[in-house]
């Protein structure tokens, strides 16, 4: 575990400074069992505060990313959960800032086209779509209340991302999967900056 921490507080030194790890709760915030809330106990990640986690505006969260980014001294690596990783595709589409990004960790993405979904958080659909200009790694379940597995393999095509099947039984990939520290979400993180 040391050694994850170290290189996850060490990885893409190339500007000089630390690489920064946001960590992007979706819709409520992530609670205290969430893999994220763990991360940031355990590694010393840092989570993007937004002002009304039950109602979500799309363009006040991307505000806080873009913040967020800018206030980081070098690169960032974003870590992004359920809405998280839609609002990680709506900043990407409009922002300057994007070099600043390393690599994204998309995990379980919620389908807010889905009817039902769009109604509970109005304004975020359609998803953005767009490429992103960094490199991405998407993790989904089979089992996933919130996104079908054919349409979250769908949103990483679209935003270029490799995709990683979690298995048929990881629901929605939070506190309720009984992830704990999810080491495997970590080794995944730790992979990919390898690669980026």
């Amino acid at each position: 575990m040391n050694a994850e921490r170290t290189f996850s507080a060490t990885a893409g030194m190339e500007s000089g400074c630390p690489l920064r790890v946001l960590l992007l709760p979706g819709w409520l915030n992530s609670d205290a069992a969430h893999w994220q809330s763990r991360w940031e106990a355990v590694h010393g990640d840092h989570r993007v505060e937004q002002h009304d986690w039950l109602r979500p505006l799309r363009g006040d969260w991307s505000m806080q990313l873009e913040e967020a980014v800018l206030a980081a001294d070098g690169p960032v690596v974003l870590v992004a959960h359920s809405l998280g990783c839609l609002l990680v595709a709506a900043w990407a589409a409009h922002s300057l800032n994007t070099a600043k990004v390393r690599a994204a960790l998309l995990v379980a993405p919620g389908d807010l086209e889905r009817d039902d979904l769009r109604q509970m958080i109005p304004g975020w659909a359609p998803i953005v779509r767009q490429r992103l200009p960094f490199p991405a790694l998407l993790v989904a379940a089979g089992n996933d209340p919130y996104c079908d597995a054919d349409r979250a393999r769908q949103m990483a095509r679209d935003w270029g991302a490799r995709f990683v099947d979690a298995g048929p039984s990881g629901g929605h990939l939070n506190g309720e999967s009984g992830l704990g520290d999810w080491p495997e979400g970590r080794a995944l993180l730790n992979d990919l900056l390898k690669e980026s």
